[in-house]
């Protein structure tokens, strides 16, 4: 993080959590078995690509890419996550520390093929800079694969005012990591979503509001039956514009 910026939201709740998440995440039934194959369904072709991880916390995702044939650059905020991709992924990519609130100066234009960023951007108050950019590092016709916290459930559950229209800091209590810690976020109506993907030079390619798995139902059936009824998380996949902006 460059000095004299503001730390990036949520870092003391992943410092408490970084070595459990990063233990979990591989069998934890929300992430594992209903964000990351839905996010995983909208990714083209990955083989001999090279992809940014954006956010990559303690790197499943990168290794899973790597492990089909990408060549993988990630980051994160979050120092120990950093520390941690960079254990798991043993030097298969490269991995730096930082933070979607700046500018990615690290990353040359249009040198990536893809970029994937799961359950990140709820951190991130301004989309404009991140979407600007992702469209700058991404090839032409490049791809953004993303998923958040889906709007209408952060809403139902999370809001602190009755305005659905405010793009508003909330914050919850987690506890599926084996401690207990409060983890802030933003939430935003979704329009918010999508309008800034278009002021970015991007168009909308697919959108998924993915259902659990069946894995999902073994481990937790209860929780199963409420997603199956109630979104849960939504997946984007965006392409750049040919012809820019």
């Amino acid at each position: 993080m460059k000095k004299g910026k503001t730390k990036p939201l949520a870092q003391e709740a992943y410092d408490e959590l970084a070595e459990a998440y990063a233990a979990m995440i591989d069998t934890k039934p929300h992430n594992a078995y209903y964000e990351r194959p839905a996010t995983l369904s909208l990714l083209p072709e990955v083989k001999g690509k090279r992809m940014l991880d954006a956010g990559c916390g303690p790197g499943a995702y990168a290794e899973w890419l790597v492990s089909r044939g990408a060549e993988v650059v990630a980051f994160d905020a979050n120092q120990k996550m950093v520390r941690l991709a960079r254990q798991r992924l043993g030097g298969s990519a490269q991995v730096f520390h930082a933070s979607l609130d700046q500018s990615l100066d690290f990353l040359e234009d249009g040198t990536f093929d893809i970029v994937v960023s799961p359950l990140v951007l709820d951190y991130v108050r301004d989309w404009s800079l991140v979407f600007g950019e992702f469209h700058r590092v991404l090839k032409p016709a490049g791809w953004l694969v993303f998923s958040i916290g889906h709007p209408f459930s952060m809403f139902d559950i999370y809001r602190q005012t009755n305005n659905y229209f405010d793009v508003e800091l909330v914050q919850y209590e987690w506890t599926g990591f084996g401690k207990r810690v409060i983890m802030p976020s933003y939430r935003r109506p979704l329009a918010e979503v999508i309008n800034p993907l278009f002021q970015a030079g991007f168009t909308l390619d697919q959108v998924l509001e993915p259902l659990p798995t069946p894995e999902f139902k073994e481990q937790l059936p209860e929780d199963y039956e409420k997603l199956s009824r109630n979104p849960g998380f939504l997946c984007l996949r965006a392409v750049k514009k040919l012809n820019g902006r």
